[in-house]
């Protein structure tokens, strides 16, 4: 394209209000874009983080400048000891509670992996009578929260004698975050080509051979995904918790916060302080797992 051409093109354009690609019109309005689109990220990244910022400072300052009005935004007087006299405070035992959340939420999301994987599989690769209406049960278990169902919880786990126990959550949790984990491997073992597994039956592999050795690397990303999205619900749960472990220290952290908060007066500063390391091992798990997560949600999209 020659320089007379470019100048008709740009001249047309502006009567038009558009820009030519090459002109200066058009790396103008380029640029322009770029510092749009960087200013809205900033923008929803700041919407995103004020809260955790405020719970940040919150966390280092007392309970009576927290409740002050007007409030303070920085604190007048910093108090960093608040992360260390928060472990000794009688409402909760917060290092069981730490452990508990801990324990409960990393084996739930194990025996949910456990699970979901081969029957992902199976239903991704079997067109068995039934199929659609199993799914649909799948999805249907989804819509069910741990607190309608919890008086018929309590009476199992009476019966079973594990009512009060890690064990008792840890099923509860993976019950109610199977479904999930069906439908999100479902869909990347059916995403794999039939072919593969053909040429590695011909190769003289058993199923079980092509799920661990074929199948599990190529959705990796989905497991990824499941994993993490399994774990921070196991993680944050709170009302099935609340009702079925009666021990303080068996109870979750954010049961634990609880106790923190009373009729007549609020222990605001450990409620920050301890809300803030309740999330942290969340922040370090996607920190390592971000590049996975990210490529297990958008798989699929480019084809």
């Amino acid at each position: 394209m020659t320089t007379s051409t470019v100048t008709v093109d740009a001249r047309k354009s502006a009567v038009q209000g558009k820009s030519v690609p090459g002109s200066r019109g058009g790396r103008v309005w380029t640029r322009r874009r770029r510092w749009e689109l960087t200013a809205a990220g900033v923008l929803i990244a700041a919407l995103f983080l004020i809260p955790y910022v405020v719970m940040v400072l919150g966390s280092l300052k007392t309970s009576a400048e927290i409740r002050r009005i007007p409030p303070t935004y920085l604190p007048e007087t910093w108090h960093p000891d608040n992360y260390a006299t928060m472990w000794d405070t009688p409402e909760s035992p917060l290092p069981f509670n730490l452990v508990s959340t801990a324990i409960i939420a990393v084996f739930a999301t194990v025996l949910v992996l456990l699970v979901a994987i081969p029957a992902a599989y199976y239903t991704a690769r079997h067109r068995f009578p039934g199929r659609a209406v199993f799914l649909g049960v799948v999805l249907v278990t989804q819509m069910l929260q741990p607190t309608v169902l919890v008086t018929g919880l309590i009476r199992e786990f009476f019966v079973l004698g594990i009512n009060d126990t890690w064990l008792a959550m840890i099923l509860v949790n993976a019950a109610f975050n199977l479904s999930f984990a069906v439908w999100i491997l479902h869909s990347f073992f059916a995403s794999i080509p039939v072919q593969i597994e053909e040429a590695a039956m011909l190769d003289g592999l058993n199923r079980r051979q092509i799920l661990l050795r074929v199948s599990l690397p190529l959705v990796w990303p989905g497991i990824v995904t499941a994993t993490i999205f399994v774990l921070v619900s196991c993680w944050n749960e709170f009302a099935a918790s609340l009702v079925i472990l009666t021990s303080p220290k068996n109870q979750p952290i954010s049961v634990a916060l609880t106790k923190f908060i009373g009729q007549y007066d609020t222990a605001w500063h450990y409620v920050f302080a301890i809300s803030t390391v309740g999330i942290v091992p969340v922040v370090i798990l996607f920190a390592f797992i971000e590049k996975r997560l990210v490529a297990g949600l958008t798989a699929g999209s480019v084809k």
